[in-house]
């Protein structure tokens, strides 16, 4: 019933011709007489900031870890710059060029296609592929719903039988255009229905006869084809188009390096098999079962109980999942050549203070991990106010035990760090707490440890929870 309220007001918007234009507004600077420093702030900084989409091919989350063809790519790009890397979710375009417009993001990975509007206001890297658009619809006709007379539809063979056909395409994107032009070339109405859905959302629509007919291009069509073999998705209707980033127009340090980068890592072995394992073999990689691309989708067996649980100890339930699947990769019979076990990797003598065994169920282990995790969060409290910088002490306490972290602590006082500060301060004396020059420090009272894991430890951690707060709501 609500598809027909949308609808409804959908379809009385398309009565007066949208006018797709870019505006500018408050981003409109004159870039080009300003000399290009695209990539030199981005080395500066220290991380390559990117938007791109949440769906099944571009950037998602797999059995607790990142992935993603565009994901991948902008990976290996950010290693290839020796930065980090951060993932802006858009899901809407013009959102995306917004933000590369204010700068807040250096690049859309969107795999936009290529078109003569776009290039007015964006400069397009190195293209990722060519493909053409094509109507996904369902096999052996549809029922009308969605028609404008209510009449049965007969299947799309040509473009020509798009004539009064309603078509949903997500907001913003270059397959409304297209249409529209079509409408041109056939000489017959078609009813283009501009949704706030992103692309994958629209085929699952199609696939589960909400709506008849999205437009996509191919490769992408392909994908979810294997994963809805009720579609139909032969007919063209465009002709074969450029997929590419997108920069802001005047970044050409960063274009040119880009260019370069992209033409040689596209044709390479790492290049071929990435694009393989999402576009040509994606049920290798992929479970149709065990995926759900969509932002209510899952981490883990256990998010319903993390998020109620999590809550109880005041704790974000997406951190402590990304905490779980470090330890854990959430099996939770795992057990460590140290002796650690479950869920939450306890050591057996920290594994009875909190009252759990081997036989502890996967709940009673996360219950007892969140005790672990705020019990260490109070010993730090009176030392480091900040939240948000406190969890890195914690995290790295939950790895090595509290009294390493006081060790690194004591030597960033003594060395002129900030004892309270995490990066660039405790964490550099954790990571050398195997160097004798600090683990035989006289302030250093517990000896030896290997601090680079719980380096490591805290900052995958991290990474991944920045991840989960993309795809997870």
């Amino acid at each position: 019933m609500k598809y027909w309220i949308v609808l409804f007001f959908a379809i009385l918007t398309t009565l007066i011709p949208p006018s797709c234009t870019f505006n500018r507004g408050d981003f409109q600077q004159d870039i080009l007489h300003i000399k290009d420093q695209s990539l030199n702030r981005i080395l500066e900084r220290g991380t390559l900031i990117a938007t791109t989409d949440y769906n099944s091919t571009d950037y998602f989350v797999y059995r607790g870890e990142p992935a993603g063809y565009q994901y991948e790519l902008l990976r290996s790009y950010a290693r290839h710059l020796g930065v980090n890397l951060e993932i802006v979710v858009h899901e809407n375009v013009n959102d995306a060029i917004s933000d590369l417009w204010s700068g807040r993001v250096d690049l859309i990975a969107q795999g936009l296609t290529i078109t003569g509007k776009r290039q007015k206001h964006l400069d397009f890297a190195y293209p990722l592929t060519r493909t053409h658009q094509v109507i996904v619809q369902r096999k052996g006709g549809h029922s009308g719903k969605f028609s404008i007379d209510g009449a049965h539809a007969d299947l799309i063979t040509s473009p020509l039988d798009l004539a009064e056909k309603i078509v949903f395409v997500p907001q913003g994107s270059a397959y409304a255009g297209r249409l529209k032009n079509l409408q041109e070339e056939i000489g017959s109405r078609i009813y283009v229905v501009e949704f706030p859905y992103d692309t994958e959302k629209l085929i699952s629509m199609v696939a589960n006869g909400e709506i008849d007919y999205t437009v996509c291009d191919e490769h992408v069509a392909r994908v979810n084809q294997k994963f809805y073999p009720n579609l139909e998705i032969s007919v063209p209707v465009s002709f074969p188009q450029n997929i590419a980033w997108a920069v802001n127009k005047g970044s050409e340090s960063l274009k040119s390096n880009l260019d370069q980068w992209l033409e040689e890592f596209l044709v390479s072995s790492n290049g071929r098999y990435v694009y393989n394992k999402y576009f040509v073999h994606p049920r290798a990689f992929l479970s149709e079962y065990s995926f759900t691309p969509s932002k209510s989708g899952r981490i883990s067996p256990w998010d319903d109980f993390l998020r109620r649980k999590s809550a109880d100890y005041n704790l974000d339930w997406r951190l402590v999942a990304s905490l779980i699947y470090e330890e854990s990769q959430f099996q939770p019979d795992a057990i460590s050549t140290k002796g650690a076990f479950g869920l939450m990797q306890f050591m057996p003598e920290t594994a009875e203070i909190f009252g759990i065994n081997f036989d502890s169920s996967p709940e009673e282990q996360i219950e007892a991990g969140l005790k672990y995790l705020r019990k260490l969060d109070s010993q730090f409290k009176s030392m480091i106010k900040d939240e948000s910088e406190r969890i890195k002490f914690v995290l790295a306490a939950y790895n090595s035990g509290i009294a390493h972290v006081l060790d690194a602590r004591r030597l960033a006082d003594k060395y002129g760090r900030n004892p309270n500060v995490w990066d660039g301060n405790v964490d550099y004396f954790m990571q050398n707490k195997s160097n004798p020059q600090y683990y035989n420090d006289s302030v250093v009272q517990y000896g030896y440890a290997n601090g680079m894991v719980s380096f490591n430890f805290v900052n995958d951690i991290l990474y991944r929870y920045e991840h989960y707060k993309n795809v997870m709501e």
